[in-house]
């Protein structure tokens, strides 16, 4: 029996179908089991099996999780996007804007915003993933979860976000901001 269409809801603004998909190939690929890769990625099974089916709209602290465990760029959900997808974490909403890759590593930019009054805790990426953020308005705290750093409008933060990481942004004023992403070639 067909599961019906999720309901819209913040996480990812790409069909979850195909994002499931991806999933589902990239674990198989791998020979993790749907149970391994939800205790790896720290989601529940119930979960990372509705994002498999489709049927779950994930955060984007979700699928990063998942991403990690897999040793993939996020963008490797994808299929060809034809759009700008958005996702949409507790406090972070970040745009593609590009994929683009050299000998060395895979990139993706994306313009970032992050609201106030929340801190989003985001999982461990891959082993020697770079994260590099360009301020642009507010006043944006982020890093490694134990050491954030702070960039005012204008100001450049850099870490290794293979740790949990964070975003907050200090004050009453939404950032604004982009995010470049750098994975490197295993």
């Amino acid at each position: 029996m067909p599961h019906p269409p999720p309901e819209p809801r913040p996480g990812l603004d790409v069909d979850p179908a195909v994002v499931g998909r991806r999933v589902r190939a990239l674990r198989e690929e791998r020979g993790l089991s749907l149970s391994t890769l939800a205790r790896l990625a720290g989601v529940g099974k119930a979960t990372l099996s509705g994002l498999e089916h489709g049927t779950r709209n994930p955060t984007l602290e979700t699928l990063w999780a998942v991403t990690a465990q897999l040793g993939v760029p996020f963008t490797a959900l994808l299929a060809e996007p034809t759009a700008e997808p958005t996702v949409h974490g507790t406090a972070v909403t970040a745009t593609l804007l590009e994929v683009f890759t050299d000998t060395d590593a895979t990139y993706e930019l994306y313009r970032m915003r992050v609201a106030p009054g929340v801190t989003q805790l985001s999982p461990a990426h891959a082993p020697g993933v770079t994260e590099h953020v360009t301020v642009f308005a507010g006043v944006l705290r982020a890093g490694p979860a134990d050491a954030p750093l702070t960039a005012p409008a204008g100001g450049h933060l850099r870490w290794v976000s293979d740790v949990p990481h964070s975003y907050a942004a200090v004050g009453d004023e939404e950032v604004a901001a982009s995010l470049l992403l750098r994975y490197p070639r295993r």
